[in-house]
């Protein structure tokens, strides 16, 4: 994986004053996915610059890099065993020792980025949710796929153990909740059939009920027994991209597209709490620590948020903090609006080393593609032959990644104008030539 040279004070978890408010700051990308410990001492974040890092949520120290994924990285949970498990848009589910930041081993299978893995409340299985609209069952110590649930219609977008592993729920782009018997490895019965995709879930077997969240907003909590509506806590913002419960149970958190946080308290499922944390983009991950007093979200922003729950309108926002492709297109010219638009996310354009999803494209013209040295290619990208100049560079937009260098980690996009390919090429050849000769 890119590393490169990495600004020590960006890698550190940076606290913002006494009101509890912090930062976990060294991502090269959008913060996908967070898990806290048992004990709140540690977090987990999950990145699309490929990366999980492990942070010391009491101090400033420097993160642990686990570096394995060939992509994207969705979701992160701890196992509780000094071990952590993550899943990508590599189709990877990865086992990683957190004690020496390597993978233990390597979960292949699935046909489609990895959503969702959640372990068994013993810690012998792994439960995977894909779009590739299956669930799998993997034995964590060997390795191997033991069953493939698919029932969905759907993309699978998240998964939950329940009744010490006797039982498992899943939700789906197809709008509906499945509780499965996984003694029989069949489902029971669908919980919900809400009509649009159902992207988060949570639960609690003490109280009795699971909540979820959807699509178009939907926000609700059924009963586990009946499955009859115990609330509908539904706002006029959409999606709903994440949820996460209090280590007692008192309260839930619910992220969305519009960069909002509800927090909600169980006991009558009154809303205790509402802010806007981001306000240029989504909220997609939550995670409360370890007292239950913060919680810690992942969006746009390249790092990690933990905000105190207490506090009321003192609460610190996100409203400072822009992406560089948010940038007004009268300030900048067409050819940088179309990098910062498709690019910049991915790529920096000097020697930076700066954490990042792709390579850097300092003096790309004249190189050839998958020869960067320090980056992981995919095989495809290496096999290419292609050379980056201004005729392969147009191609790639006009095409698509998906059809001139298929196979390869790139998303899937296209610059359909000649005019803003034309432009972005003369942006690219200024920016990125470098001051030297190689």
């Amino acid at each position: 994986m890119w590393r490169g040279v990495l600004i020590l004070s960006l890698a550190m978890a940076k606290a913002a004053g006494a009101d509890g408010f912090r930062s976990f700051q060294g991502h090269g990308g959008p913060v996908m996915g967070v898990s806290v410990s048992a004990d709140g001492a540690r977090a987990l974040t999950a990145s699309f610059d490929y990366a999980v890092g492990l942070w010391d949520v009491g101090s400033e120290t420097a993160p642990r890099w686990l570096d394995g994924h060939r992509a994207a990285v969705n979701c992160v949970a701890f196992m509780g065993d000094g071990r952590a498990v993550s899943g990508g848009d590599d189709f990877d589910v990865i086992l990683w020792d957190l004690t020496s930041g390597e993978p233990l081993r390597v979960f292949s299978g699935h046909r489609g980025k990895v959503m969702d893995v959640e372990p068994s409340p013993d810690g012998r299985l792994l439960a995977s949710a894909s779009w590739d609209g299956t669930i799998r069952i993997w034995d964590v110590e060997t390795g191997a796929e033991l069953a493939i649930l698919d029932d969905h219609d759907g993309n699978v977008n998240d998964v939950l153990w329940a009744e010490g592993g006797a039982k498992l729920y899943s939700a789906s782009y197809d709008g509906t909740i499945i509780e499965w018997d996984m003694a029989e490895l069949a489902p029971l019965r669908r919980m919900a059939s809400h009509g649009f995709g159902v992207n988060v879930l949570l639960i609690d077997e003490k109280q009795g009920w699971l909540a979820y969240g959807a699509l178009d907003g939907g926000t609700r909590a059924i009963d586990l027994k009946t499955a009859e509506e115990l609330a509908d806590l539904t706002l006029e913002r959409r999606p709903i991209l994440a949820m996460a419960k209090s280590p007692d149970g008192a309260r839930i958190a619910v992220g969305d597209g519009e960069g909002y946080i509800m927090v909600v308290d169980t006991e009558d499922w009154s809303i205790a709490r509402d802010f806007r944390a981001a306000v240029n983009g989504p909220v997609w991950a939550l995670a409360f620590t370890g007292t239950g007093g913060g919680v810690i979200a992942g969006g746009i922003a390249d790092e990690a948020y933990l905000w105190p729950l207490e506090g009321g309108d003192s609460l610190p926002r996100m409203a400072e903090m822009r992406r560089k492709f948010h940038t007004d297109p009268n300030l900048v010219s067409n050819g940088e609006r179309q990098f910062l638009r498709k690019c910049s996310i991915c790529h920096t354009l000097g020697p930076d080393g700066e954490r990042r999803a792709g390579p850097s494209l300092h003096r790309v013209f004249g190189r050839e593609a998958g020869s960067l040295p320090g980056y992981s290619y995919s095989p495809a990208m290496q096999e290419s032959n292609i050379v980056w100049t201004e005729e392969t560079i147009d191609k790639l937009f006009d095409l698509g990644p998906d059809h001139y260098t298929p196979g390869s980690k790139m998303p899937m996009q296209r610059i359909t104008s000649p005019q803003d390919r034309a432009d972005l090429i003369a942006f690219l050849k200024r920016e990125t030539a470098g001051h030297t000769q190689e």
